[in-house]
């Protein structure tokens, strides 16, 4: 990459900081927008839970295909132009979204998350390192946190503007009630659906490119990391492959099944909740992200000071293989579990499965930081390669949902979450014991 010399700023990261996290911020509200659209898809095209679930395979199957070619773009264009690339990558597939919609053509729909997917997968190869070379290292960690906060934030807002911009009038709507509809009468309400989806995806677009050509024209200083890479090639390192390191290996195997988890648990709540006919259950995945906040902000408070990222990380997956037993025992019609936890905020109380979901969430947030430390301790110069197949974990957020959508299709979808407390099985064994494993004799 032909870079001029690193140019950091020369008092503070703040002004990147601010743009980096815009940039966080977007890609949270794109990527937990998918547990909105999912059920709203299903509607529209009338899908299967299966079918409607390639949304997210689509979105996150991305990641896999496009990392290595979206790492070589990265090299030839350097972080900023790529930062600025992927955003207009997204605008172009939200503005794939107008004739998906008006065509009501799934395919098309399928076609403009991939696109949108390739979009964040450069946003996020770029702005990630990024935010690392910013400033001093020793604060690396609490810029990283804040920055989950803002994505995690903004997935709790998506599904809400959703609700508010596309859905209107029909916020109470669900599958099984426009299913009930005479044909004629079921045909209008889906095309106002549809339709309904063009003028915010549009104004979607439009803010992503003015935001690309503001960041092009930034005074972003640009990373120039080839005197760290002559630094890392001069110091003694161990020889070998990068598969070497079980701690790496059990780590990729275990963000993967995160991932996995992560996303049926923000992207199937909705489906879950139009299965029981809950009210605004198109908008429910904001109770998952709500949750994954206070998660963060738990983490920040408690790491190290009571408890070690290693306690932690037990206790999140203990939390989460609980919660999702209840899931299909506890009572559909009692709205007990909400009550006590939140009733008195004002906020509405939901059916007991639906709170167990949503409180994944908080099982599930301190588990993406509490691995990459975990798994990327002692590689040495095998960290870029270590980091590299920790990315392509994302793959999971694509498979694990459509094994899922499969098993609701046949079991339901209440107890298709069974399906996941191997996962959580593996996470805790990583937190317990292959973590801790530094070779494999």
């Amino acid at each position: 990459m032909t870079t001029n010399p690193q140019q950091q700023p020369a008092t503070s990261p703040l002004m990147p900081m601010v743009i980096i996290g815009t940039l966080f911020f977007v890609f949270g509200f794109i990527t937990w927008l998918n547990g909105a659209l999912i059920p709203f898809l299903q509607i529209v095209c009338q899908l299967s839970s299966s079918e409607a679930l390639l949304i997210a395979f689509s979105f996150y199957i991305a990641y896999v295909v496009m990392a290595l070619p979206m790492s070589f773009v990265l090299n030839k264009i350097g972080y900023r132009n790529a930062m600025s690339l992927g955003l207009a990558l997204i605008a172009g597939g939200c503005l794939l979204f107008v004739p998906a919609a008006e065509a009501q053509t799934f395919l098309l729909f399928i076609t403009a998350q991939f696109v949108v997917g390739s979009g964040l997968t450069i946003l996020q190869t770029a702005s990630n390192p990024y935010l690392v070379k910013i400033g001093p290292p020793e604060s690396a960690a609490v810029r990283i946190s804040i920055m989950g906060l803002l994505n995690k934030g903004a997935g709790w807002l998506a599904p809400v503007v959703f609700t508010a911009l596309v859905l209107g009038e029909f916020s109470g709507v669900t599958a099984q009630s426009v299913a009930a509809l005479p044909d004629a009468e079921r045909q209008i309400q889906i095309q106002s659906l549809a339709d309904s989806l063009v003028l915010p995806y549009i104004a979607m677009a439009i803010a992503l490119i003015v935001l690309a050509l503001a960041l092009r024209a930034s005074k972003l200083p640009e990373l120039n990391l080839e005197n760290e890479t002559s630094a890392q090639k001069d110091a003694e390192q161990p020889s070998g492959s990068v598969l070497q390191f079980p701690q790496l290996v059990l780590g990729v195997i275990a963000l993967f099944f995160y991932v996995g988890v992560e996303v049926i648990a923000g992207d199937t709540i909705g489906l879950a909740g139009s299965t029981l006919g809950v009210p605004g259950a198109l908008g429910l995945t904001s109770y998952t992200m709500f949750f994954m906040v206070i998660g963060y902000v738990l983490g920040l408070l408690l790491i190290p000071r009571i408890l070690t990222q290693h306690q932690l990380l037990m206790v999140s997956a203990c939390l989460a293989i609980v919660l999702t037993f209840c899931i299909p025992f506890t009572d559909p019609d009692s709205n007990m579990l909400s009550t006590v936890l939140w009733d008195w905020t004002g906020i509405a109380t939901l059916p007991n499965p639906i709170t167990c979901i949503a409180l994944l969430g908080l099982a599930n947030a301190i588990v993406w930081p509490a691995i990459w430390p975990l798994a990327l301790e002692g590689l040495g110069k095998f960290t870029a390669r270590g980091s590299a197949l920790l990315i392509m974990a994302i793959a999971g957020g694509a498979i694990l949902p459509m094994v899922f959508g499969l098993i609701s299709d046949h079991v339901g979808v209440l107890d298709a979450y069974w399906m996941t407390i191997p996962c959580y099985g593996f996470i805790l064994f990583y937190a317990i014991k292959g973590c801790r494993i530094t070779s494999w004799k």
